[in-house]
């Protein structure tokens, strides 16, 4: 029997060094309004990201975010979330890890 919590613990690990590597993927989505860029992730897989990308799409479809387009992709964002100069900052989401 495996332990949730342990086996969480050293899958967030292994997706954190592989990020330090430079070798996480990430789930990049941009939306035109408000004009932002997300980062969500690390993930070890391009698969589990892709698995993951629908989810993010819709949290911000519900908070009113419009032209919205996600990919996948290998990556090392330097922040989470990068917003457009005439962008309202307040009325957006944040990235957050994986």
């Amino acid at each position: 029997m495996t332990d949730t919590s342990t086996s969480t613990g050293l899958f967030n690990k292994l997706a954190n060094l592989t990020n330090a590597l430079g070798l996480a993927w990430w789930v990049e989505v941009e939306t035109a309004t408000p004009r932002c860029r997300y980062y969500f992730g690390p993930f070890i897989s391009a698969d589990e990201a892709q698995r993951s990308k629908h989810g993010y799409v819709e949290d911000l479809e519900q908070e009113g975010a419009q032209g919205i387009m996600a990919a996948v992709k290998r990556c090392k964002p330097q922040s989470l979330t990068v917003f457009e100069e005439d962008s309202n900052p307040s009325a957006s989401l944040s990235g957050q890890l994986h």
